[in-house]
């Protein structure tokens, strides 16, 4: 397995640029802009990348092929991208985008022997609702890293992280945030990134050192994590996606059409100042159906094989979504690893061990045994000791993925 990982690779450093060595397709198909791209010496298979969550209204052209995708070229694969039609939560119409992109590489190129999907991030749950509903051929394998792979439950995490804050912040001066458990249409209330920023400033002195803060900013700030169990370098990052994230998800007439699909009546709070004061909010049924179709993963994913990574300390799509993904997929068909990391990040993986996962899963689909944490590891230390890609590697064999109940009170 070594030897091949070492051609591969050795293949990817000396390859010529991808102009000169493949031919690519760019284009708009049905509201999503697509990138193919096929090396000469295709191997009959294709990668498709699944892009991770987007604020900008502006749809990506051409949206980009993923940070593995240099090394897939070089190896025969063609890779292939969808910008979605839709922006933030594009779960909604992800199933219908990669329909497209397929079916445009089909006319452009041919009908690929098999395929791979990835994805990181959104694009983790995009994958995974792809592996179930999509449809798209002979998808044999899938490499989701960073992923929301716990789906729409995510969206629980960020009312209650909204909610919390209201809790605690918002009858500080100055640091109300509007629009509380459906966020506001932006055409009614400009709130901008900035602006919440500094409401949440006003209560937890988060944009200064923490020197500057006054003991009450410090004494709440403590209070938000703590109840949020969010690290500190994260909470401005995951307050924007509670507050814009939610109006969006609720507001566009392609996700919710203005309907409540998340809530928390009968949740019991950790805090018990934020239990007692906390907004309760009723579910609309319908709503909430539509958003558990798109999508909370079942875990019918046939034969296909799945290698998945996380990082332990994910402060905004957290570690604790391949519990949820282990539930549901059977052990047979998913390996999962965790990177230890000593400080919080999000995707923050070497490329070692990006590679070392992407090898993992190629050599499980041409007939290696299924992959462990231990030997993608292993994988991952050979590529760092033969200069092929630096590392470190921090994948813990041992570490223990913790239950989505400790972070998101169930509903």
């Amino acid at each position: 397995m070594y030897k091949r990982i070492f051609l591969g690779l050795l293949a990817s450093f000396l390859a010529v640029p991808a102009a000169l060595a493949s031919s690519s397709f760019t284009g708009e198909e049905d509201g999503a802009f697509y990138n193919i791209v096929v090396p000469d010496t295709w191997n009959g298979t294709l990668v498709i990348w699944n892009h991770g969550y987007s604020f900008n209204p502006m749809l990506a052209d051409p949206p980009d092929l993923g940070p593995l995708a240099g090394l897939q070229l070089a190896q025969g694969y063609a890779v292939a991208a969808s910008s979605y039609s839709e922006t933030q939560w594009a779960v909604f119409k992800t199933t219908q985008d990669l329909q497209h992109l397929v079916n445009i590489f089909k006319e452009k190129v041919g009908k690929p022997d098999s395929i791979i999907i990835t994805g990181a991030s959104l694009g983790g749950i995009v994958t995974a609702d792809a592996l179930e509903n999509s449809n798209l051929g002979n998808v044999v394998g899938a490499f989701p890293f960073c992923g929301a792979v716990a789906g729409s439950r995510v969206w629980d995490g960020a009312l209650d992280i909204r909610l919390t804050y209201d809790a605690i912040c918002g009858s500080v001066p100055g640091a109300a945030i509007p629009g509380g458990a459906t966020g506001l249409p932006s055409q009614f209330y400009p709130l901008t990134g900035e602006g919440m920023a500094i409401a949440l400033h006003a209560c937890t002195g988060i944009l200064a050192p923490a020197a500057f803060r006054t003991p009450d900013q410090q004494l709440l700030l403590d209070k938000l994590l703590a109840s949020t169990q969010l690290p500190e370098n994260f909470i401005v990052t995951d307050l924007g996606f509670a507050v814009f994230g939610i109006a969006d998800l609720i507001y566009d007439k392609g996700k919710l059409h203005g309907k409540q699909g998340m809530g928390n009546e009968g949740v019991e709070y950790d805090d018990p100042d934020v239990n007692a004061d906390i907004e309760r909010v009723s579910v609309n049924p319908g709503a909430a159906r539509r958003l558990a179709n798109n999508y909370r993963p079942t875990g019918d994913v046939g034969d296909v094989k799945i290698v998945s990574l996380h990082t332990s300390k994910d402060g905004l799509i957290i570690v604790e979504n391949e519990k949820e993904y282990q539930d549901v997929v059977n052990a047979e068909n998913l390996t999962v690893a965790i990177v230890a990391e000593a400080a919080p990040s999000h995707c923050g993986f070497t490329a070692a061990e990006l590679t070392a996962g992407w090898e993992s899963l190629t050599g499980w689909l041409a007939g290696a045994p299924q992959p462990s944490a231990a030997s993608i590891q292993g994988t991952c230390q050979f590529l760092e000791g033969a200069g092929l890609a630096p590392g470190p590697c921090r994948i813990d064999p041992a570490f223990v993925i913790p239950d989505m109940d400790g972070r998101i009170k169930p509903r």
